[in-house]
Formats: C-alpha cells, structure tokens, sequence
C-alpha cells in the first residue's frame, strides 16, 4: 500500500481495494493524524457486521440503499444521507441495494493501515 498521509492530493486510480470478504472491499483514501476517509462497496444482501470502535465516524451514502443500526436504532439510508457513529457506539449495515459509502474517522484509523 502507498503512503498517503498527509498527501494533498489522493487520486482514486492511485488507491487499491482490499477485499473485506462478503461483498465487501474498501479503498483507504487520505488520512492524516486526525482524520481518514474510506470508500468502502457493498453488494446487495452484503453486511457490515455490528462493531464499535474508538473513532468518532461520519458515512455518507454514495450510492445505493442500506439498513443501518446504529445503537440499537434501526434505519433504511440512500444517497445523499449521511450517519454519525459516536465513539463506542455499536453500529453496523446490510445492503439492500448495492451501494458505496464514504467513512471519515477522527482520528486515523491505525488499525486500517497494518
């Protein structure tokens, strides 16, 4: 994988995908210290399992349609919603239509990166 922290500028041809299994693969984008983003593509009927993390988290809904729990709470999401994860907050999705979304975690997520 590249080293793009603090790049200014992250071309998309420049970003492999990771397969995560499922129906699911993801792109790390730019990160720096304090913030990441990822693109992550979902097959219909995919999942994102229930997780948490001690990252404050923003998805917004690129493309496609998603059930997302988020503490308990259930919604269906499209294009155009964006979800905010608080810290340690359970959370986790289902596709329903295939679809991409966009992660921004403060900070870094370290973890994506090993």
């Amino acid at each position: 994988m590249i080293n793009r922290a603090n790049v200014p500028f992250v071309f998309s041809d420049m970003c492999e995908f990771e397969d995560q299994g499922g129906g699911v693969k993801r792109k790390i984008l730019a990160y720096g210290d304090a913030l990441m983003q990822v693109e992550v593509h979902f097959e219909e009927g995919s999942i994102g399992a229930m997780h948490s993390h001690p990252h404050s988290q923003l998805t917004n809904v690129l493309e496609g349609e998603f059930e997302f729990t988020i503490n308990g709470e259930k919604k269906i999401v499209k294009k155009g919603d964006t979800l905010y994860k608080t810290p340690g907050v359970p959370h986790g999705c289902v596709c329903l239509k295939k679809g991409i979304l966009l992660d921004t975690f403060s900070p870094y997520r370290e973890d994506f990166l090993k």
